[in-house]
Formats: C-alpha cells, structure tokens, sequence
C-alpha cells in the first residue's frame, strides 16, 4: 500500500526499524553535485528542453566529438550552447567516438592523430573551449590495448603500447589546445594494477591527466566503490601527486536508470566522497540517461535529481544501516544554516526505516522543527509523474541531545524520500492529505496467453527496471488477458496508472473491463521497447468492495508490470510550491516564524532577488496559478510577465511537463506558489493539418492516428515546402504555440544496446518576423503525436505562422493549438 507514512514524531510500534543516522555536526564540505551528469544526456540543443535541464544544475555531461560517427547526434559543440545556457558545468569530450564501430575500428595510432588534431582545433576555438575536457581513450583495458588481459608480460607489452600512445596524444592535444585539460585512463572498471602503473608512468613524463576517470558499471560497484576510491587516493599519497578531480564518467546499469531508490545509491557514495560522475548511456541520447521523458516532462528520478539539484550549504556524515552493501538504505544529507534547512535524500529498501537526525543545532532551528516527507516513486523510463506526494507533514520536539527522530513505514523499494527539516514556528502546519493507494503486479494476477518474464537483477544489472523485477509479456493472442483482483475502501472516482511497454511499432490497445462489463478501451503510445517501462493514466469509477479490473489484447501487444489505483479526493487537483525550497538568486531572506499551511516558513523577496518555482503541468493547457504573498509580485512565464496580487488567482498557461516560473517583487513574503487545475483548452486556439496551406512538395496524408485523419508530410527539404496557417488571435500578446507532431527518423549503427534515434527541426515563422528553429525529438514511431511548445507573439486579428525546413525534413505535423499565456 502507498501512502501509509505516520506523522513523524514518536516512531510507530515496529520490530526493530533499520536506522540511517545523520549527524549534523560532521561536515562533509560543501555540497558539490558532482553525481548528476550523464553520458549524451543531450542529443540536440532542446532535447532535452531548456525547462528540463536547467533545474538539475548537470556539473558534467560527456557527449562525442563534432562530426563523430559513433551516433548520430549528441555532439559536443552542437549541444553546448544549451547545456550552457542552462547553467550546466563542464563537457568531456568523448574523443574515440570520432569512430563509427564498437568496439573502435583499430586502425592504428597514426589513424587516430590527424582525428586528435581536428578535434582540438575545434573544441579550442570554441568561446568556452575552458569548459570542455578531453577523454582521449575510452576503456583501453578492452579497447584497442587489452590492458585488462591477467597475463602479466602480455599486459606489460600492452601497457607499454598504450602509454606511448597516451604521451603521444597528450603532446598532440597540447600543442594545439596548450590549456587543455586531460582526462583518463577511463577504463570499464577500477584495476589497480593499471592505476598504480599508469600514475607512476604519467608523473615521471609530465603527461598526468587533470581528471582522473574510470567507470562503475556493475552492481558491485555499490560493494566496491568505497574500496576503489580509497585505494587510488593511496596511490596518490604513495607517488607524491596531489589529489586529482575525478569523475567516474560511466556509472550505473538499465535496472538501475530511472528508479529514484537505486540511484540514490550510487549518488550518495560519489557525493560523499566529492567525485563527479556521469551515468551511462544504455539506450537513447538526450534523455539524460532515462530521467526526462520526451523532451519536456519529468518521470520519478527526474524529480530525485532536482532534489539533489536543491541540496545547499554543507553535505553532512550518514551513517546508513549497511555500509556498502548492495540494494540497502542510504542516503546523503545536508545542512544550510544561511538557509536554516536540513535535508535528508534516501531510499533502496523498503524496510521499516527510523531516520535520527543528531546535533541539530538550537541555534539555527530552535527547539522545534517542521519535517516534511516527500515521495519520488518509480514511474518508468517514459512515464510521467507529477509533483512529488508530501506524505507528512508534522511539528517535532528537539530533544535535549539536539536530536530528531523521524520515522518512515510502508517504504517503497524503488522510490526515493526527502525529508525536510526548516525551524518551527507558531501555529500547525496543515496535516498532509495522502489518499488511499494501492499497487498490483502483473506477474502476481491470473493470466491468459502471456508470459512472466524476469527483468533488471542484481545478477542481471543491464536487464530492463521492472517493478518486483518482473513484468507480464508475449500477450499476443486473441485470448490474452490479464486479470488483476482489486479491493477498493469506497465506491467512487480512481485514478489507474498502468506501467506498460509497446514496441508494436504504433500505439496500441487493450481492453479494459471491471468484472467483466461492458469494456474501454485503453490506448498505449509507443516505447523503445517492450520493456522501456512507461505509464498510462486512466481515470475510472469503481465499486466498493473486491472486483476483477481486466486488460485484455486489443489491436496489438503490449507488456504490462503494474497497475497503481488511487483514489480521487478532488475534482481539481492542486499542488503547493514551497516558497522555501525554490531556486533563488539575490540574497532573500527566510522567515520561520509561522508554521501555518506547509509548515516551511516564507521567502523574503526585495528588489535583486528572485525564486524560480518549478511546475508540473500533466498536459498543455490553462491552470489556475495563485502565489500566497503578503504583497504583489511579478511572475514571469514563456517570457511574459504579470502582476500577481495576494488572494487574486491567475489562469496561465502550462505546457505539459515542467514549467519555470520566475518570481520577483518589490518587498514580499512568499510561502507557496498554489498550482490548481487540468489543464483547461477553453479559450484556446486549434488548427488541423487540413487548414494549413501548402506549397512545394508538402501534402496532407490520411492517417487514423492523426486528430482529425490526416497529418502534413513530405515538409521541408527545400526552402520551397512549407505549411502555413492563418490564426486568428482575439487579442494581442505572448502565446504557447502546441505543435502535435510525430517522426521516427533513426541511424542504425549495429551496437548492441543503444537505440540511435534522431531528431528532426523546423523553422517557425509568425507573420513577416525572423524565423525560430525549433527540435523535435524522435516520437518513437511516425503514429505517435507528441508536443512541442513554443512561445511566439501574436497580434490581435490574423496572423501567419509557417512551418519549413530549407536542408532536410520537418516533422510531421497533425495540427497546432495556440494558448495566451495569461488567460
């Protein structure tokens, strides 16, 4: 059952609950981030979006070479402009995936210079060519080297290869670039043999690399990095070389992408030790490695990341109840006494769970704290999941020790927790309203026609995540079914999420019917693959009592893991944006005075500083957005900016996914950022593809898929195909343009396990202004509608907007929907 945290306080009656302990008092050293990168996190400049990317703060990304041939896009100039515009840190530069084989086609060390030096030529030319580092090779214990072999002369031989190669490459770049910063050796794994060899070599010939890598890719890593780390800052000390950055480029497995309660892991061991890290890239680029969905929307490790993004002041000691042991509790932890919050980040077991908080200082928090409990649950690869649940909420005593006790039950094993702690101040915070929730697998109901498959293990770290590591597949008869046995508290409204994978090649469908009445029909976009996990959310009345919910085959096949059933306790549901935990600039103040409503106190806004909330909209259209401010304050949204005034509710508009808002004001105390609503479309703008005119080889082809039976293709390709629609706008201003669009463009290179899928763009012109290229991200599949949303102005009356592509092809497009940003 989800939801079924108590207050904190007096922990409940439970048989010896595991402990993590946190001690304020051991300061760890500044908060560093470092675990948050990812390898072709980016694909294009907008995949991911801008509003996706900037709230993790990414310290380093690794994307390949410009021009390089491994994939087909994420290259390293091309998305730079994005990764830096969205205050990311720095770029490795992948340089051996100039390459288009793998393993590297080894065509000899004098194949490769003449590559090193266009490489350098380029990445030094860049304006920001200070923020690039190069990786010259990438897991030579395998690659090109064989350093990994046991036999110790052959090793040496190989050894030797490579380390003249190394110096060789090292002048090279040099030459060219002689500020360049050099990362390696980058081997698949930590061997100390290597390291102890490779830093002894490169200290005596001046050729040390200024960030040392290497990867993690196993589950034993979560055993064995401790020991790995600690051993190479022995080799360190034992050379005389002063501790060198490092950055574990590659680290993690699929089982492990996407899922909040693994992840945090593997980043709670890096930030401990103040190590960057990337994660590695099993399936598609521009993802950031499984954490956004499309291009915009945030699924549950998304949300674990933006929490780590918003970790301030100082990391502190935990202590968790297992140290480096594999699938256990852990966490990290930090305290900002400018801030006066502590926050603790956990999860991996679904154990009965005390978090001790000690030496908690009077001095910053007084002698009672507010902590507050959130959940980022698993919700796919591909699915969606909207602000994470506050599950309590609730005022404790310090006790004379200086400690806090704050208990978590009924945990998820794949979710990941924050808690909270802010000073407590007068009054109540509002009690959290968690609704009743229940969860069922699918390998555990009654089927028909289908299969249990095992996925993502331990001992099978690069199978797929599965909730209980199994999911329900090969339902591809006429008979297939599966019947799941619910029992529901009340009769009323629920919301069904189904975590399902569909590699049909098209969206799909299932039957779903309630003991055995009159069926609905459930219709699935397309996954990477049958087992990519996504969500679908459906809403249904239910019954009180035990009933049968059957999905059975539609018109094609689909793998289903689980189903979650919740209950609706609200027409309109609302979410409230702490003003505490927001993003700042300027120096506001925090006042804890008041533990009314979330119980985190207000942000103090005056003229410089500004909060930056972000907000989860589950699809494009209007909600109601109202700040709880003691005076006006301006929002700024898609670059329109409007007065907000205590009390007065604003109906703006969201497009789907996450959503920065800007607050700024002269003198106000800001505690939440009220977000209510279902993304209304009335009001709206809406043209199909059949209103558009066409020219110059574009057409409008029929389609079932498409709104309205036909989409625009054959667009672009020349500067003389266009589409252009004439849209009427009722008053001037800033609008969301939503295109529904869909393309599958792909480059099969033949590796193994990357799906290189790739983006296509258009050039959006309004009226007679300067056109914007826009990206739009591979879909899947040519019959899967997704949306992009883009902000243009309109002036009142009739207006053009044209659609092209001068050099190669525009997307398809199903229809377009205009929205004012303020309603």
């Amino acid at each position: 059952m989800a939801g079924t945290l108590p207050a904190a306080g007096p922990a409940a009656a439970a048989a010896d609950p595991q402990r993590l302990t946190v001690d304020l008092a051991a300061s760890e050293g500044p908060v560093m981030r470092g675990a948050n990168g990812a390898l072709y996190g980016l694909s294009d400049d907008g995949v991911p979006s801008d509003a996706a990317l900037a709230p993790l703060k990414i310290t380093s990304i690794s994307q390949k070479p410009e021009g390089g041939a491994q994939h087909p896009n994420g290259d390293a100039l091309s998305v730079a402009t994005s990764f830096f515009r969205n205050g990311g840190g720095e770029i490795n530069v992948m340089m051996q995936d100039i390459y288009s084989k793998w393993p590297y086609e080894d065509l000899g060390i004098d194949d490769y210079l003449p590559k090193v030096d266009k490489i350098a030529k380029e990445v030094s030319a860049d304006p920001n060519s200070d923020r690039f580092v190069y990786i010259p090779f990438n897991e030579p214990d395998q690659i090109w080297y064989n350093i990994g072999v046991a036999d110790q002369a052959k090793y040496e031989v190989n050894r030797d290869r490579f380390f003249k190669d190394w110096k060789t490459v090292y002048h090279r770049i040099r030459a060219i670039d002689p500020d360049a910063r050099i990362a390696g050796p980058n081997e698949t794994g930590y061997h100390t043999r290597l390291m102890k060899d490779f830093l002894a070599f490169a200290k005596r010939e001046n050729v040390l690399p200024q960030v040392l890598t290497w990867h993690e890719l196993s589950s034993g890593s979560l055993r064995d990095f401790q020991a790995h780390y600690d051993n190479y800052r022995s080799i360190e000390r034992e050379l005389g070389i002063a501790p060198l950055k490092i950055n574990i480029d590659e680290y993690a497995n699929r089982r492990d992408l996407s899922v909040p309660g693994q992840l945090v892991q593997w980043v709670s061991m890096f930030e401990r030790n103040k190590v960057y890290a990337n994660q590695a890239y099993w399936d598609a680029a521009g993802n950031m490695d499984g954490n956004v969905v499309r291009s915009n929307i945030p699924n549950g490790s998304w949300w674990f990341f933006r929490w780590y993004a918003g970790l301030t002041g100082d990391t502190v000691k935990v202590t968790p109840p297992q140290a480096n042991t594999i699938d256990t509790l852990q966490g990290l932890a930090s305290l900002d006494t400018s801030r006066r919050q502590a926050q603790v980040l956990l999860g991996g077991s679904a154990a009965d769970s005390d978090v001790v908080v000690q030496n908690v200082p009077r001095s910053v928090f007084g002698r009672t704290v507010t902590a507050t409990v959130a959940e980022a649950a698993w919700s796919g690869y591909e699915g969606q999941h909207a602000t994470p649940r506050v599950l309590t909420r609730t005022t404790v005593k310090v006790t004379a020790d200086g400690t806090v006790t704050v208990p978590l039950r009924g945990l998820h094993k794949m979710s990941a927790y924050r808690i909270v702690l802010s000073p407590g101040g007068s009054g109540t915070p509002s009690a959290a309203s968690v609704p009743w929730s229940a969860s069922y697998e699918a390998e555990d109901a009654a089927i028909t026609g289908g299969q249990v498959y095992t996925q993502g293990t331990v001992n099978n770290a690069n199978g797929y995540a599965a909730s209980g590591t199994k999911d329900v597949g090969s339902l591809n008869t006429a008979s297939s079914k599966v019947d799941f046995t619910v029992t529901l508290p009340t009769a009323g409204t629920y919301d069904l999420a189904i975590l399902y994978g569909n590699q049909s090649g098209a969206p799909s469908t299932q039957q779903l019917s309630v003991d055995g009445g009159t069926p609905v029909t459930v219709t699935y976009p397309s996954t990477e693959n049958w087992t990519y996990r996504a969500k679908k959310d459906v809403t249904v009345e239910l019954p009180a009592g035990t009933h049968l919910l059957t999905l059975s085959k539609g018109d094609a096949e689909v793998t289903l893991d689980r189903i979650d059933l919740t209950a609706r306790t609200s027409a309109t549901p609302s979410t409230s944006y702490e003003a505490t935990l927001a993003d700042i600039s300027g120096r506001p103040s925090y006042d804890y005075s008041s533990s009314a409503g979330t119980g985190t106190g207000a942000l103090v806004l005056r003229p410089g500083d500004e909060a930056v909330f972000d907000v989860y909209a589950p699809r494009d259209g209007y909600f109601t957005v109202l700040p709880r401010t003691t005076a006006p304050v301006q929002l700024a949204l898609h670059g329109e900016t409007v007065t907000a005034f205590p009390g007065r509710p604003l109906r703006l508009y969201l497009v789907a996914g996450n959503n920065r808002v800007a607050t700024t004001a002269k003198h106000a105390a800001i505690r939440t950022l009220d977000v209510s609503g279902n993304g209304s479309t009335t009001g709206t703008l809406s043209y199909e593809a059949a209103q558009a005119t066409l020219t110059g080889g574009a057409q409008l082809i029929d389609s079932a898929h498409a709104s309205a039976g036909s989409y625009i293709g054959r667009l672009g390709n020349s500067t003389a195909s266009t589409a252009e629609f004439t849209v009427t706008a009722p008053r001037s201003g800033r609008h969301l343009l939503v295109v529904h669009y869909a393309h599958n463009d792909r480059r099969d290179n033949g590796h193994a396990y990357n799906t290189d899928i790739m983006s296509r763009t258009a050039d959006i012109t309004v009226g007679t202004g300067a056109p914007q290229k826009v990206t739009f991200k591979n879909t899947w599949s040519v019959d899967d509608y997704w949306t992009v949303g883009v902000p243009v102005d309109l002036k009142k009356g009739s207006n053009t907007v044209t659609f092209g592509n001068a050099s190669a092809w525009a997307p398809n497009i199903d229809r377009i929907e205009l929205g004012r940003v303020i309603g």
